[in-house]
């Protein structure tokens, strides 16, 4: 069984920092893909930023120049340094791993973390 694990979720001042970190557990082969989505009251889950296991990163036109998603592949874990925080940067933020491969298996499947709360105040 894949889990996710994120961690670093918080209370933070507009214009103040925040690290969430994601670790994927489970006799994991390879991760295509990691990334991070968030989710705000009433809207739609949105995707923030994604980075492939050779270090191709996407990210959402909102956070561009104020998010860095970064992967450590030796331990199955991704990161997301949030600065200039802003209001509506305020959700619940899902890890993400897509196209997972495990332990005598050749199948691929996709995997959630349980949301992490990220609430900023302006």
């Amino acid at each position: 069984q894949v889990q996710l694990v994120e961690s670093g979720g918080g209370l933070a001042q507009a214009g103040g920092s925040l690290r969430l970190s994601c670790a994927a557990s489970g006799s994991i082969i390879m991760i295509s893909r990691m990334g991070w989505y968030r989710q705000a009251p009433g809207k739609q889950r949105e995707l923030v930023a994604t980075v492939t296991s050779d270090a191709i990163t996407v990210y959402a036109d909102s956070v561009k120049g104020r998010f860095t998603i970064s992967r450590d592949n030796t331990k199955n874990t991704v990161y997301l340094q949030m600065s200039s925080l802003k209001f509506e940067d305020t959700a619940v933020y899902y890890c993400n791993a897509a196209g997972v491969v495990k332990s005598g298996s050749w199948l691929r499947a996709d995997y959630w973390g349980q949301g992490t709360q990220v609430t900023v105040s302006s």
